[in-house]
């Protein structure tokens, strides 16, 4: 993996990023395949229409099911889901602690049950970077302790050191391990530390003295305020080196993404477009509207006349809305398609801005719009 960075506009950042599944232009949205699919969303469409660059899968869900046997006999992720482009893997340690019960946690590593069927798994450092070997991403996350918003700051410190030790350990077992299937896997680390800033700044100075490939932002939008989350967004991203890619996890809302942007982020990822899509929220280029508001019933205008893309000029608001009353499956992904639609617009008009020293200007006249409820 090698990233190039082509032009920087105060703290936002225009770059591209090569792998050997394709280059990617950044800024970049990665829509979310937790389970090897953009829920309700063909990888044709994905490219062809929403124009993904690269899309994220979850390692503790994929380990839970199908299975590495099932993903390795298939020739790995790619294969497996027919997705030729770049795919980012997250470690699943934001899962272990969020989803499975009797999580346990030693330095040794994360015990937990499955949140499925109730059996007992153990992540290591290790064995995480093994299962994303055998997922075969181009971008493999490390195994991180990532505690809720609102822990003791004993409770913080505790995760930070945990997290850089993990780190070491895991950034260890991918330089003495072999990529599965001849391409090959970049690891980044994952800056932790709550909203204390020298939590976070001693947990990127250890990690950075640890030369990753890449670093990540984690344990944000989790129920911190927005301005502590751009402020802990900006003061990591600088404290990370600048020829590296910085990758915030699990954020936001088109407003998170302008506002990060104008702090130094690359890359971003979030469930938020293609969940909210499916419960009647959609992103227009004009503002966000509820499809299911009685309002819509005769509005047979375009769902987002500001796009071009046959979702957003084909359908009409009215009939998205029909299709949400009969409960009717199109409906679902019209709504998913248009909101990454949507995000993708905005990162390739902010990566523009920034190429053409106007990011700021862009901004202040963007976000306002596309953060009005309709």
């Amino acid at each position: 993996m090698e990233f190039h960075l082509q032009h920087a506009d105060g703290q936002a950042r225009a770059g591209r990023l090569s792998t050997d599944h394709g280059t990617i232009d950044t800024p970049v949205f990665m829509p979310v395949g937790t389970l090897a699919s953009v829920k309700g969303i063909a990888p044709r469409s994905l490219m062809d229409e929403v124009g993904a660059q690269i899309i994220l899968g979850n390692t503790y869900h994929l380990h839970l099911r199908p299975g590495m046997p099932v993903v390795r006999a298939a020739g790995g992720l790619h294969r497996f889901m027919a997705w030729p482009k770049p795919i980012l893997t997250d470690s699943g340690g934001y899962q272990v602690f969020s989803l499975a019960s009797r999580c346990r946690v030693t330095d040794e590593g994360a015990t937990f049950q499955s949140h499925l069927d109730g059996s007992a798994h153990l992540f290591t450092p290790e064995a995480v970077v093994d299962l994303q070997r055998a997922l075969g991403s181009d971008i493999m996350m490390v195994l991180d302790e990532c505690p809720p918003a609102g822990v003791s700051a004993q409770r913080a410190v505790a995760a930070c050191t945990r997290t850089v030790q993990w780190a070491e350990r895991s950034l260890l077992q991918w330089r003495r391990t072999a990529p599965c299937y001849n391409h090959e896997q970049a690891l980044f680390a994952i800056v932790q530390g709550g909203i204390d800033p020298a939590l976070r700044l001693a947990c990127a100075e250890a990690l950075v003295a640890m030369d990753f490939p890449g670093y990540a932002i984690g344990g944000l939008s989790v129920g911190e305020a927005s301005e502590d989350m751009y402020a802990t967004a900006g003061l990591v991203a600088r404290a990370l080196p600048p020829q590296k890619p910085r990758y915030l996890m699990g954020v936001g809302m088109p407003r998170d993404l302008l506002e990060c942007i104008g702090h130094g982020v690359d890359m971003f990822d979030c469930v938020l477009p293609t969940r909210n899509g499916r419960n009647g929220m959609i992103f227009t280029t004009r503002g966000i509207l509820n499809i299911r508001n009685k309002r819509w019933e005769t509005d047979f205008s375009p769902l987002d006349p500001g796009l071009d893309a046959p979702t957003s000029q084909a359908f009409t608001k009215a009939y998205v809305r029909h299709l949400f009353q009969a409960r009717e499956l199109l409906g679902l992904q019209i709504a998913s398609i248009q909101n990454l639609l949507l995000y993708h617009w905005l990162v390739e008009q902010a990566r523009q801005a920034i190429l053409d020293d106007r990011y700021e200007a862009f901004r202040q006249a963007v976000q306002p719009q596309v953060s009005r409820r309709l």
